[in-house]
């Protein structure tokens, strides 16, 4: 599995998005797929 490195801020935010105590992992899956979701909608909306 790559590895990333995120800055001091970057893991605040996620920090502070977290859910009874969601890892990172999770947390990130999580907003992949309300992305991923996202951009499905916005492709299908011209439909």
């Amino acid at each position: 599995m790559p590895q990333i490195e995120l800055d001091e801020e970057t893991i605040e935010r996620l920090d502070a998005l977290r859910v009874d105590d969601e890892s990172h992992d999770e947390l990130i899956n999580e907003l992949i797929n309300i992305y991923e979701t996202s951009e499905y909608t916005l492709f299908h909306a011209g439909d």
